[in-house]
């Protein structure tokens, strides 16, 4: 810093035991400035979480749109019908990526109102309804599963505790419909039993 009259520097070390860990400027309230792994995590139409991109580094989300919807391709051989993300994915590259794919990215559409501007309030306020399941899993994910309390010490085990902590959320989610099925079975196999009691007098 003091050779090239500068106040930063690259990959500046903030914690001697973790040299890996970088300052990610949030501009939060609370906390300014937080410290730990940034991530991208996608819910697909079946509720499940999957990590799209992680890393220790600041990066720019936006730039993860096009790999996401690329990787949901090859998963399932189609692209989403919608992607229901925030603010800072809307760039003009995402919006016109979306669009040569059919894909219809929530959010406001940019110029004027167009003739249809009443039903893409309804679509709009209903993306953001559904969109609240994302910062829901990332809650749960915090609160219940682990993820806002990383205790491990190495690079590695950090990622493997996040990791972790999404797929226990989507054994939770896995567990419910079960026992969600079990259930329906076991009450189609009594009301078809009841239907054969005799009345007791």
């Amino acid at each position: 810093m003091y050779r090239n009259r500068t106040h930063s520097v690259a990959d500046r070390i903030v914690s001697i035991s973790q040299p890996w860990i970088r300052p990610i400027v949030r501009g939060k309230a609370k906390t300014p400035v937080e410290f730990g792994a940034k991530l991208d995590l996608s819910i697909d139409g079946s509720g499940y979480g999957r990590i799209e991109k992680i890393s220790f580094d600041a990066y720019n989300e936006c730039g993860s749109l096009e790999d996401a919807a690329e990787r949901y391709r090859k998963r399932t051989g189609h692209y989403p019908m919608r992607i229901l993300a925030d603010q800072i994915y809307r760039t003009r590259d995402n919006r016109r990526f979306c669009k040569e794919r059919g894909i219809r990215l929530s959010g406001p559409k940019l110029g004027r109102p167009s003739e249809t501007a009443k039903q893409d309030k309804k679509k709009e306020y209903q993306d953001n309804v559904d969109r609240i399941g994302v910062e829901r899993a990332f809650s749960l994910c915090k609160r219940c599963y682990g993820m806002g309390l990383i205790v491990t010490k190495l690079e590695e085990t950090q990622l493997t505790s996040i990791a972790l902590s999404v797929f226990v959320m989507n054994l939770f989610k896995i567990q419910k419909r079960i026992l969600s099925a079990i259930l329906c079975v076991y009450r189609l196999l009594d009301n078809k039993y009841t239907f054969y009691r005799i009345p007791c007098i």
